[in-house]
């Protein structure tokens, strides 16, 4: 479903992403790891269009994405959900949720203006938005503005926009950051539902191990820009390069 080709990003003589191939399937988690700077978050924003790339592309379902802006890259099934919250921070928090769902209809069926259409469609778009808010359960703050919620709140609503979106492709960059150890559970159990769908495609940088083993189906390790492992879990994080690269261990070599 999503590959990158190459995909490579200079900053002056920095190499940030250095020529990275990756093919990911539908119905899979695959968890991007590295120590600080290994430049995950940047493969996700070259991945989603936030930056251009120096060389290489951005295949998804067929079709190269590489001279796309971020929102076409959005409408074509690229959900990208940021370290740092990105909302409409005066919005309630269902209008933020309502915007999504109705940019996602609007952007999917096009067609003429019919006032009895819109007053219809928000009536639907309204619906799905407070199904979406009872799953990351901030039913009972739809009210309030976006800028007022606490930062784990803020992060659960960023989940539920994305979800909105209803993208072929998640791309979650430290979905748990920040949050306290009650509220973590509510976004891993959105991601676990949104992979046991087997239909769509999930990338989650995420530095909790415990998170790593439990959710990823497979972890790709970027360290210094480059591919550096890709596998399964367990043959990864006990392979030497992880062990000294990502986890800090100082690996003996037998004479």
């Amino acid at each position: 479903m999503l590959e990158t080709r190459n995909l490579t990003i200079r900053f002056g003589g920095h190499v940030a992403v250095d020529a990275v191939s990756c093919t990911f399937e539908p119905g899979t988690l695959t968890a991007i790891v590295g120590p600080n700077g290994a430049g995950k978050t940047t493969y996700f924003n070259l991945i989603s269009g936030q930056l251009r790339a120096s060389a290489g592309e951005v295949w998804l379902d067929g079709e190269n994405l590489s001279s796309l802006p971020a929102p076409l890259r959005t409408r074509k099934g690229l959900g990208r959900a940021f370290q740092l919250t990105q909302l409409f921070p005066n919005l309630s928090v269902l209008e933020n949720v309502r915007l999504a769902v109705q940019a996602r209809a609007t952007g999917r069926e096009g067609g003429g203006f019919d006032l009895l259409r819109v007053w219809l469609d928000r009536r639907a778009w309204l619906d799905e938005a407070n199904a979406l808010l009872e799953q990351v359960r901030l039913s009972a703050r739809r009210d309030e503005q976006a800028a007022s919620l606490p930062h784990g709140d803020q992060r659960k609503l960023e989940v539920a926009v994305l979800m909105a979106l209803d993208p072929k492709v998640y791309l979650f960059d430290e979905p748990t950051a920040g949050m306290s150890v009650d509220e973590v559970p509510v976004v891993l159990d959105l991601i676990r539902a949104l992979k046991a769908r087997r239909d769509r495609t999930i990338l989650l940088v995420e530095h909790k191990m415990d998170v790593v083993r439990e959710l990823a189906d497979r972890i790709v390790v970027l360290h210094q820009g480059q591919l550096v492992a890709d596998g399964d879990p367990a043959v990864v994080i006990a392979s030497p390069v992880v062990q000294q690269a990502y986890l800090g261990v100082v690996v003996e070599e037998v004479a």
